[in-house]
């Protein structure tokens, strides 16, 4: 059983790390963009100006930190951590550096064949059959998700002329115990699609007062007597994900632009 405290974590979030010759007194702009594609990430930091201004790090990796500039805009760019107890730590050390409003994009699985590979997902809610969230907010079966910028991303994607679906998620620690019967439970109770950090993403920027939207772009298919792996690797259907890309940076420079 995981006990929730209302009290504030013992170890405090300090932020992200410096090489030699970054300027550690840099103030990072306060819209995120995160992707959990390696590849995305590289496209992004290729097509666009791009500065790496830090990192962030665990025992056993560092992804680096950039500012973005897009049109007249600039945002805090990096690459999100697969799983919710990684996911939390990103949004925990870059908020301390002064983001507030986080957009996060990446792969799910559809439990529904009918949705279009590469097509995009919207949450509107999360059942919560992982870890961290529980920590942040107290427990229930489900979170609600993704009320702020939904209107704003829907326009967005007609005129991208983008397909998509809106509905549950099932966010789940462990991928290979997705079984036959928890899939069936989570199709029945309405969720599309599968994931591994939407519920926790949620929790912790409900918890935390911080505005965020993720959405996902439809992957593996588990609505079928066997796993068909369609896009999930990394290169393929390359260039249609390189395209949701400009989703992201899109809802961004919208967010970014009604702030002022």
């Amino acid at each position: 059983m995981i006990r929730y405290s209302k009290e504030e974590g013992f170890i405090k979030p300090y932020g992200i790390k410096f090489k030699e010759n970054q300027n550690k007194n840099i103030k990072l702009p306060s819209v995120a963009i995160m992707t959990f594609s390696r590849r995305l990430i590289e496209d992004i930091v290729q097509k666009y100006n791009c500065e790496e201004v830090g990192y962030m790090s665990c025992a056993n990796y560092e992804k680096k930190v950039y500012i973005l500039k897009y049109h007249d805009k600039l945002f805090t760019l990096s690459m999100a951590s697969v799983s919710a107890p990684m996911i939390s730590g990103d949004i925990e050390e870059l908020h301390a550096n002064g983001v507030n409003t986080f957009i996060i994009y990446g792969n799910c699985g559809v439990l529904d064949r009918t949705i279009e590979d590469c097509s995009i997902i919207i949450p509107t809610k999360a059942f919560r059959d992982e870890g961290i969230s529980y920590h942040y907010q107290e427990a229930s079966d489900d979170i609600e998700m993704n009320k702020l910028y939904i209107n704003d991303f829907i326009n967005i994607l007609k005129e991208y002329n983008f397909s998509y679906r809106t509905g549950a998620t099932w966010t789940t620690d462990a991928f290979y115990r997705e079984t036959k019967d928890k899939i069936e439970y989570f199709k029945k109770n309405g969720a599309i699609c599968v994931e591994m950090e939407g519920a926790a993403i949620a929790a912790i920027c409900k918890r935390k007062k911080i505005n965020y939207f993720t959405f996902y772009y439809a992957g593996d298919n588990l609505d079928a007597t066997s796993w068909e792996e369609r896009s999930i690797g990394e290169i393929t259907m390359l260039d249609k994900k390189k395209e949701v890309t400009h989703l992201a940076l899109n809802l961004a420079y919208k967010i970014s632009s009604d702030k002022i």
